[in-house]
C-alpha cells in the first residue's frame, strides 16, 4: 500500500473533467502551461505556473510564473514535475494529461515513468481511468473496485510479475513488452497485488479520483 503525503498536483492543458483536490490534506498545485484555463474555470489558484505558453496564449504575469522558451527538451509537464521533485514531492496526481494528441498522452506515460525511476509515485487520472508506473515495486488496489485492470511492460521484458487477487493470477512470471498477455484482468471483489522484482510496469485501471486519492494515498486508519 502506497502511503505518501502531501500530495503534488500537476495539471496539463488536455481537457479534463472536475479535478478532485483533497483539500484537507497539504498539497502543491502546479500549472502547466494550458492548464491554468482548467484552474481557472474550477476556481482553483495554482501555487506555480510552468511552460512556455503556448497552449495557454499567452504569458501570465506573477512571481510564481515559471517561463521557458518554446525551444527546450521537456514537455511542460516534464517541467512541472520536475519543480515538484525539486521541492521534495514524492507523490504525483496529474490531471488533463490524456486525450487530445496522442503523442502527448504516450509522453506524459512516459513522465509517470520517470517519476518512478527517481523512486516517487506518479498517477495520471482522465474521468475514471487511471495510470500508474511502477519500477522494481508492488501496488495493492481496494478490493471493492470492479471492472478490468491491465498490465504492460512498458520498459523491455519485466521479470518477476505477480498478479495477485485477480480473476487472472500470475507467479513470478516474464511479462514481454510486444505481447498482449496483461490486458484486460479482472478484479474479484478482493485486494489485488501487482509487484515485479525486475522491470518497469504501467497499471491501468477504473476508479474515482476521489476514491484513489482518499482511499490509497491516505488511508482510513
Amino acid at each position: 500500500m502506497i502511503i505518501i503525503k502531501p500530495i503534488c498536483y500537476v495539471i496539463g492543458a488536455s481537457d479534463t473533467d472536475e479535478i478532485y483536490i483533497d483539500k484537507n490534506k497539504e498539497c502543491f498545485i502546479i500549472a502547466a502551461d494550458g492548464g491554468l484555463k482548467t484552474l481557472n474555470k474550477q476556481g482553483i489558484t495554482p501555487d506555480i505556473i510552468v511552460g512556455d505558453f503556448d497552449s495557454l496564449g499567452y504569458k501570465p504575469e506573477g512571481k510564481n510564473v515559471i517561463y521557458h522558451k518554446p525551444e527546450k527538451d521537456d514537455t511542460d509537464t516534464m517541467l512541472a514535475v520536475n519543480e515538484g521533485l525539486e521541492r521534495g514531492f514524492d507523490t504525483f496526481i496529474l490531471y488533463g494529461c490524456m486525450g487530445g494528441r496522442f503523442d502527448h498522452t504516450f509522453g506524459n506515460i512516459q513522465v509517470l515513468g520517470y517519476i518512478a525511476e527517481k523512486g516517487a509515485h506518479g498517477f495520471i487520472i482522465s474521468g475514471r481511468q487511471i495510470i500508474t508506473v511502477i519500477k522494481n515495486s508492488s501496488i495493492s488496489l481496494m478490493p471493492y473496485e470492479e471492472g478490468y485492470i491491465s498490465v504492460i511492460s512498458l520498459m523491455g521484458t519485466a521479470y518477476g510479475v505477480t498478479e495477485k487477487g485477480l480473476k487472472y493470477s500470475l507467479d513470478n512470471a516474464k511479462l514481454e513488452p510486444f505481447t498482449t498477455l496483461g490486458i484486460s484482468n479482472e478484479f474479484t471483489g478482493k485486494t489485488a497485488t501487482i509487484s515485479v522484482e525486475d522491470g518497469v510496469l504501467a497499471i491501468m485501471w477504473n476508479s474515482s479520483a476521489e476514491n484513489m486519492i482518499n482511499n490509497y494515498l491516505n488511508p482510513k486508519k
